[in-house]
């Protein structure tokens, strides 16, 4: 097989393994809606109409409605008062009366001050409405199609606007707060404008549902003007699957998931660049404060987002392609400028840890200033992007931030439904973040970020600002001047492998099952309990126990071996360091690499005379070690499918297990040359005769290496018998060797190298004959693979004389 199949074939495992991992995590839960498809883009953004309203909505408490409008400006006031006469007499007493009275696109319906409970629409359903055939979401609420929302358009909804065109409606009030429609938990949405292309709304509060305040779908043209939304389960606006869309000056808060939802907006840019003839939906002007995040977008392609703020948020923005049921996956296109992202450092996740999530809404205290985050997210980011491509940040002041400014990771095709093996690989890829303001707000003072950016490592073209702070990776592919310049670029198919298991032990989150995973600093984990330093110290202590053991048993009398574990030692202590959540975006994490390479560079060289397969395994790991050290400090290794710790990670393993034999392995023990005993090669044969591995076999007789000494026994090659030993009677000693009782000694004179190579001279004294035990004392000759060098210990050899 070809080292290119092998390699293929070995990235192949690892990312079934990573897919398998991933499959094993929980499902999350997001928005859910019947099978929708795209407006074929041939409308517009509608235009505010600024004459007489068609058709009028008020109370009929006068008291009330004269105090609401008590502050109002002069000409304001006599407006609103001519307005509600008129109402009096033939308008309507809730919003979704006059909805029901449109009977043609083009109409307007005004709003006077006042409470909105629209309480005809409050009550459950009966009869056929309350028996509806239809999917249940993971939420558990009913996913129906557009026919059953005619059919029972207050199932599910406060009101309902269902194929209305080109319809209006605004508040009449000072502000948005002078008319509020309140769904009191008792609806999943308190507007839903479905199929209504060309819908405009203006000044007023929606509030309190169990899922959206106000909600757009398939819609080919729709503006959301001065509103506010606020105290939802999940999302304040949410829009999906809508073309022509303009948001402007709106406000939200209070809400489970996101302010601000664009998501699955018209995929018109599927397949470009950077430069773009027009987006599809337009945000500006907008406040998103106090939710789960300020904004989000899963699919939310082409989309504009500019000059908004987005703080005190649990994260600032995100958008991603983590859930299935969306058209548009992957997410493309977005591009956000000129925007204020700061300060969104809120963590939720207590109301979730203490019960409060878990009772009804009406209960939860979101008045209060209470949030229930519906899915995992790190909380203490500026702007999220999961799986995301082709996206634009540019010119906006981020800061302020408890973990990063930039968080971007890859997500894989099977996440959103999509099995092809060449799509597991399609996101994360030319995201550009360039010309930012980062650590420092509009006034100039410093309000620095935790670290600049978290990147996974996935993709390819991604590129940020030269001048971004504490990073990790420390090293980042540089943006050009241009749009699609990068310098340094990467093309990794798979993120770093302990950024994946942050991931995974992180999406372990259920608000309904109040699972908060162990292990992950997003839901308050710190030191030793984040999966990351968990991680770090195991291995820590699994190597550096391996190391030590290995040192004492084969090299403990070596000063370089000794010295490189001493580094060891303290690369694997500031890698426990490095893991911590202070640490990660400085230098120490690429530090304790060097140190940990150097300790295995250098430990391998020693293991070199004994073990030479296992030192030179052991230099190239600490190669690879340098090398991953250089990838995350200096400069992302270009033009590798994998990064440098991947290939750590499974060579390491190998080492691991090897380490642990050869510390382990007993030393070779030295063979006797007694009767029934081979001796080894270049032995001498008779008594007195040198037969270790300085010994000769006589003038121009080298020993045969496999000849037998003896009936049964055989010494292998790895053992010696010392210098002087006998070879036992009858041992043939090669050809031209004498054997026997009386065998000439070789001449010491003569220079003749011995077994050893050494030259045999007059000072290397001779055997003195054999001891009393019919042995002779020795200094052992040198040792196979795995034996210890060193002096015998004197005791005697072999069972008798010759």
């Amino acid at each position: 097989m070809s080292w290119t199949r092998r390699f293929v074939l070995a990235l192949s495992v690892v990312l079934a393994a990573l897919a398998a991992a991933l499959l094993t995590a929980p499902g999350a839960q997001a928005h859910e809606e019947r099978p929708v498809t795209f407006p074929d883009g041939s409308g517009s953004v509608p235009k505010l109409r600024t004459g007489e309203p068609d058709l009028l909505v008020c109370k009929t408490d006068r008291a009330d409605f004269q105090r609401r409008i008590s502050g109002f400006p002069a000409p304001l006031k006599a407006r609103n008062l001519a307005l509600y006469e008129r109402c009096v007499q033939n308008g309507f007493r809730h919003l979704q009366q006059a909805v029901d009275a449109v009977d043609r696109p083009g109409l307007t319906i005004a709003i006077l001050p006042g409470l909105y409970e629209e309480e005809p629409s409050l009550p459950p359903p009966t009869g056929a409405c309350a028996t509806l055939k239809a999917p249940k979401s993971a939420l558990g609420y009913q996913i129906l199609s557009y026919e059953q929302q005619r059919q029972c358009p207050h199932n599910q909804n406060l009101v309902a606007i269902l194929g209305k065109k080109n319809l209006q409606i605004e508040g009449t009030g000072a502000s948005r707060l002078d008319v509020v429609i309140d769904a009191k938990y008792q609806k999943l949405n308190a507007l839903r404008a479905d199929g209504s292309d060309g819908v405009y709304f203006r000044n007023f509060t929606a509030q309190r549902t169990t899922f959206n305040s106000l909600y757009v779908l398939a819609a080919d043209g729709f503006v959301i003007d001065d509103v506010l939304t606020r105290w939802n389960d999940e999302y304040g606006f949410l829009t999906f699957a809508s073309d022509h869309g303009l948001y402007k000056n709106c406000e939200s808060y209070g809400n489970g998931d996101s302010g601000i939802y664009p998501g699955s907006a018209s995929d018109i840019n599927d397949g470009r660049g950077y430069d773009v003839p027009r987006y599809s939906i337009e945000i500006t002007g907008c406040r998103s404060h106090h939710n789960m995040v300020g904004y989000s977008g899963t699919a939310g392609d082409s989309v504009w987002v500019h000059d908004n703020e987005f703080d005190h948020n649990m994260g600032g923005a995100s958008m991603d392609s983590a859930f299935p049921g969306h058209p548009g996956l992957p997410q493309n296109h977005a591009k956000f400028e000129r925007n204020l992202i700061h300060d969104n450092n809120q963590n939720y996740y207590r109301y979730v840890a203490d019960g409060t999530c878990a009772r009804p809404p009406v209960e939860r205290g979101y008045e209060q200033g209470v949030v229930c985050p519906q899915i995992s997210m790190p909380p203490g980011t500026g702007i999220i992007t999961a799986g995301g491509n082709w996206n634009l940040y540019e010119d906006n002041w981020v800061y302020g931030h408890q973990r990063a400014a930039f968080y971007l990771s890859a997500v894989p095709a099977f996440i959103r439904g999509e099995s092809a093996w060449g799509k597991q690989t399609d996101t994360s890829h030319r995201n550009r973040y360039a010309g930012n303001h980062l650590g420092v707000d509009r006034a100039g003072a410093s309000r620095p970020n935790r670290s600049d950016v978290w990147w996974d490592g996935q993709g390819s073209g991604n590129c940020w600002q030269t001048d971004t702070g504490a990073a990790s990776p420390g090293a980042l592919p540089g943006c050009g001047a241009r749009r699609g310049e990068v310098s340094g670029n990467t093309d990794r198919l798979v993120g770093e492998p302990v950024k994946l298991a942050q991931l995974l032990v992180c999406a372990d989150y259920d608000v309904q099952a109040r699972r908060l995973p162990a292990g992950c600093d997003w839901y308050g984990a710190r030191g030793l309990q984040r999966v990351e330093t968990q991680l770090a110290l195991g291995s820590a202590l699994v190597l550096a126990l391996a190391g030590l053991a290995l040192w004492w048993r084969r090299l403990r009398h070596h000063r370089l071996a000794g010295a490189a574990t001493l580094v060891g030692l303290a690369g694997l202590a500031l890698d426990v360091a490095g893991s911590t959540l202070a640490l990660t975006p400085t230098a120490v994490p690429a530090l304790a690499l060097l140190l940990t390479g150097v300790w295995w560079t250098l430990l391998g060289l020693a293991l070199r005379p004994g073990r030479p397969v296992f030192a030179w395994t052991t230099v190239t790991l600490g190669a690879l070690t340098l090398l991953d050290a250089f990838d995350k400090a200096i400069l992302m290794v270009p033009g590798i499918p994998l990064s440098p710790a991947w290939l750590r990670l499974l060579l390491g393993t190998v080492w691991l297990l090897w380490a642990v034999v050869a510390a382990g392995s007993r030393r070779a023990p030295e063979a006797p040359a007694g009767p029934g005993a081979q001796a080894g090669p270049g032995a001498q044969a008779g008594p007195g005769a040198p037969a270790g591995p300085e010994a000769s076999a006589g003038p121009g007789a080298p020993a045969e290496p496999e000849a037998p000494a003896g009936p049964e026994a055989s010494a292998g090659p790895e053992a010696s018998a010392g210098p002087g030993a006998p070879a036992g009677p009858g041992a043939p000693a090669g050809p031209g060797a004498p054997a026997g009782p009386g065998a000439p000694a070789p001449d010491p004179s003569s220079g003749r190298p011995t077994a050893s190579g050494r030259p045999m001279t007059s000072e290397r004294p001779t055997a003195s004959g054999p001891t009393p035990g019919g042995g002779a004392e020795a200094t052992s000759g040198g040792s196979g693979p795995g034996a210890d060098s060193g002096q015998a210990d004197g005791r005697t050899r072999g069972k008798g004389t010759a």
